[in-house]
C-alpha cells in the first residue's frame, strides 16, 4: 500500500538526483547493485549487532532511495527486462539480509523469555513469507496473471519491522520488536493467500 502511494513522490524527489547520475554515466544497474550491497552491509554490520535504531534509520534511507534506479532507467531510456529482473532478484537478497539480521538479533541478542521465543518464531515465519510473496506474483505472471494484490507490499513490511525494532532501543518494551515481526509474518501469509485466490479466480475467468 505504502509502496504504491509513495512512488509518485519518490519520482518527484529523485528526478534531479537521477539527472546528476545520468550526467556521470552511472547506469541503473550500478545503482541497483550499490543499494543491495548497502542493504546487506548495514543489515549484517549494524542491525544484527543490536544497533537497532541507527540500523533502522540507515536502512530507511536506503529503502527511500530504492526508486532511484527506476527513475534513472526511465529518464535515460535504459529500461530493460534484464534491469527489472536484476532489481527484483537483488531485492530478495536485501530483504533476506534485513529479516535475517532481525531474526539473528532476536535469537542471539535477546534475553531468554517469551518475547524472544515469539520474536524467533515470528521472524522465521516472516523470512519464509517475504520470499513467498514475490514468488507468488512472479509465478502468477508466468500464467498470464498480474497478481499485485495483498495487504502488505515490500515497503510496508520493511517499514513496520524496522520501526518496531528501532523504538525498542528508544525505551519502548521489547514486545514491540515481537509485534513488528508478528505483523510481517501475518501480513505476508495473508498476502500469499490473497494472490493465490486472485490468480485462481483470474484463471477461472
Amino acid at each position: 500500500m505504502l509502496g504504491n502511494h509513495g512512488r509518485s513522490i519518490t519520482r518527484t524527489i529523485f528526478t534531479p538526483f537521477a539527472r546528476v547520475l545520468a550526467a556521470l554515466h552511472v547506469t541503473p544497474d550500478m545503482v541497483t547493485v550499490t543499494g543491495t550491497l548497502l542493504t546487506i552491509g548495514i543489515s549484517v554490520g549494524v542491525l544484527a549487532r543490536g544497533h537497532l535504531a541507527i540500523g533502522g534509520i540507515l536502512l530507511g534511507v536506503v529503502l527511500f532511495c530504492d526508486s532511484v534506479d527506476g527513475v534513472l532507467a526511465r529518464m535515460t531510456g535504459q529500461e530493460s527486462q534484464f534491469g527489472a529482473f536484476l532489481d527484483s532478484t537483488l531485492d530478495r537478497l536485501g530483504d533476506g539480509a534485513v529479516f535475517g539480521a532481525l531474526l539473528a538479533w532476536a535469537a542471539l541478542g535477546m534475553e531468554d523469555g517469551p518475547v524472544r521465543t515469539v520474536s524467533v518464531i515470528a521472524g522465521t515465519i516472516a523470512m519464509v513469507g517475504v520470499g513467498t510473496v514475490p514468488y507468488a506474483r512472479a509465478r502468477a505472471e508466468t500464467v498470464g496473471v498480474v497478481a499485485k494484490v495483498g495487504i502488505a507490499e515490500r515497503t510496508d513490511r520493511l517499514i513496520v519491522a524496522l520501526v518496531c525494532a528501532a523504538v525498542t532501543q528508544w525505551g519502548l518494551p521489547q514486545w514491540m520488536y515481537a509485534v513488528g515481526l508478528c505483523w510481517v509474518a501475518f501480513a505476508s501469509l495473508v498476502t500469499v493467500v490473497q494472490r493465490i485466490v486472485f490468480t485462481r479466480r483470474a484463471l477461472a475467468r
